[in-house]
């Protein structure tokens, strides 16, 4: 079976240390390097219009920009113009957003998969040459000079997804659907989710790319791995979906304990509260436990394994690690 990889990393790191995480992940033989945009970080497109000039073969994706803090005509612009940039390695992904974050700047998600729905088919008649006059139906307010002044271009336009309405819209009607998975062997549920609507609309897998999106920690040293994705966990684990969460028989309350420690600074404290429950929500340790747990998802059916942070301890040294010693197994017959 032909694996592909790709990797997803945060928009708090500088250029230079995106730059190095780009360079090893295209020497590592990854597929797709993805740089989320946050907000109150640095901005992604203007990262990977510098990523681009540093890489010739990787595809650079931004996971996930949303329609609330950027208008769909200017997603459509951001997508067209990095896509002429990069010479067509450019990803884009889009979903409803943190509706946390977005409430940060008085923003109130209050439709996010009809808003989220109406964006891509906007954004797709923008990129096409077209105008997307009342594209939902609903009056949008798109006028007649609401086109594109740009040579039409074709985008693949990744769903940030989690809720099964969510994942069922993303087979239904994107190229590609991200869905971080906790815990990991979720890959299951999730992609049967996304085959039904696509199934639905009349579309097959071949239709689209559903990487598995996992979190990955990887050292040598084990207990090295472990800790740096309990510090993870202990930060993010109590905004994780209940639904996501009661898949692995845990609570967002489970994590409170981690939390507590880490906001009084108490690292060590943190991690011993992430028992090995939790700390199953993503995968971590030497890379034979790596590649022990990847096989499973592979026996799942998964053809594309995406690995999120905190990759390692050491960041570069985890992915020069992950081609050498992960992906060289995975590619070859178990």
């Amino acid at each position: 079976m032909s694996v592909r990889f790709s990797l997803r990393v945060n928009n708090d790191l500088d250029l230079t240390a995106l730059e190095g995480l780009a360079i090893a992940a295209e020497s590592s033989g990854i597929d797709q390097l993805w740089v989320s945009n946050d907000l109150m970080l640095r901005s992604a497109p203007v990262l990977l219009g510098a990523l681009f000039q540093k890489t010739s073969r990787l595809h650079l994706g931004i996971g996930i920009m949303n329609p609330y803090s950027v208008h769909p005509a200017e997603l459509a612009m951001i997508a067209a113009t990095l896509q002429e940039v990069s010479g067509g390695r450019f990803l884009l992904g889009l979903g409803a957003g943190s509706g946390e974050f977005l409430s940060w700047i008085g923003i109130d998600q209050q439709r996010p998969l009809t808003d989220t729905r109406t964006a891509l088919r906007s954004i797709r008649a923008l990129l096409a040459g077209d105008r997307p006059i009342d594209v939902d139906g609903t009056g949008a307010g798109w006028q007649r000079d609401a086109y594109l002044r740009l040579t039409p271009t074709h985008v693949p336009i990744y769903i940030g997804a989690m809720s099964p309405r969510m994942l069922a819209f993303a087979g239904a009607e994107a190229d590609g659907v991200l869905a971080l998975l906790f815990p990991p062997e979720h890959y299951t549920t999730a992609s049967d989710i996304v085959a039904a609507g696509a199934a639905e609309a009349g579309r097959s897998a071949s239709d689209y790319d559903m990487p598995a999106c996992v979190w990955l920690s990887l050292d040598e040293d084990r207990e090295a791995a472990d800790r740096a994705l309990a510090l993870k966990l202990a930060y993010y684990g109590a905004a994780f979906s209940p639904y996501l969460l009661a898949r692995a028989g845990l609570t967002p309350a489970d994590f409170t304990p981690a939390l507590d420690a880490l906001r009084e600074g108490d690292e060590d404290a943190a991690v011993r509260a992430v028992t090995p429950q939790m700390l199953s929500l993503g995968i971590s340790g030497d890379p034979d436990a790596v590649v022990a747990r990847c096989r499973e998802l592979m026996r799942r059916g998964a053809t594309h394994l995406s690995f999120g942070p905190p990759l390692g301890p050491d960041p570069v040294a985890a992915i020069e690690m992950l081609g050498r010693r992960v992906l060289s197994e995975l590619r070859s017959p178990a």
